[in-house]
């Protein structure tokens, strides 16, 4: 799903009272932490993730890898923070996407 302008500025709107629930460090982006990404987005469909001082990752180049890992969108990248979209599969989690389609 490509997004629009007009749904990129809705979602960046609703993503800025969250706070991020995932942290690249030092480890890095590995297989299980995109695995748990791609469930929290199952259940949440935006999320925020932060990258810590300590890691070696860039902002653009870990927000391409989970968007090419999981096929989600990146809503916005804001220094080392990363918001992320996919609707979700299961209807009962759908409650932001709904909005983005009528936009």
């Amino acid at each position: 799903m490509e997004l629009r302008g007009k749904q990129k500025r809705f979602l960046r709107s609703e993503a800025h009272h969250l706070t991020p629930i995932f942290q690249i460090g030092k480890g890095g982006l590995n297989d299980a932490m995109i695995n748990q990404i791609e469930e929290a987005l199952e259940k949440r469909e935006l999320i925020k993730v932060s990258l810590l001082q300590n890691t070696d990752e860039v902002a653009d180049d870990a927000a391409a890898a989970i968007s090419d890992a999981i096929q989600c969108e990146v809503v916005q990248i804001i220094g080392r923070v990363i918001v992320l979209f996919k609707p979700s599969r299961k209807e009962k989690y759908q409650k932001i996407s709904v909005k983005v389609r009528s936009l």
